[in-house]
């Protein structure tokens, strides 16, 4: 893509809203947490293969099973979690990225920059979550 950003760089309301720098930022935030979360999985795997140690103590056995299925469902977590980055990779490259997919206004630069995964801007998700409360209630 070919933009240069400072490593200080922030994106600002001063400046065109998802503007070629802007989406490099995001980009690159994106692709580090995806890394992360594929390092940590690496670490976990590894780990989990080595604990394969029979506890005599039926308590120190299900504690460790209970424990591998904690990670486990940690790591299904961590896997949605890189479809929704890869789904705003997406975005970035077909131009979406930023903007409310209920109402196509832009999604504030703090909220993306706190979650950079968001596709509903504040207002639609709280929207979103009062109905999925209600409907719960029912």
């Amino acid at each position: 893509m070919g933009v240069v950003l400072s490593a200080d760089y922030r994106p600002s309301e001063d400046e065109p809203f998802m503007n070629d720098r802007q989406r490099e930022y995001f980009r690159r935030k994106l692709l580090a947490w995806k890394e992360d979360i594929r390092n940590e999985s690496k670490e976990t795997l590894a780990s989990l293969a080595q604990e394969t140690v029979q506890h005599a103590d039926l308590t120190d056995r299900a504690t460790s099973e209970a424990d591998r299925n904690l990670e486990l469902r940690t790591r299904d977590r961590q896997r949605k979690l890189i479809a929704k980055i890869d789904a705003a990779l997406r975005r970035i490259d077909d131009g979406s990225y930023g903007f409310c997919e209920e109402t196509g206004e832009p999604i504030s630069l703090r909220r993306l920059d706190a979650r950079p995964i968001a596709t509903l801007s504040i207002e639609a998700q709280e929207r979103h979550e009062r109905r999925e409360k209600v409907y719960r209630d029912e």
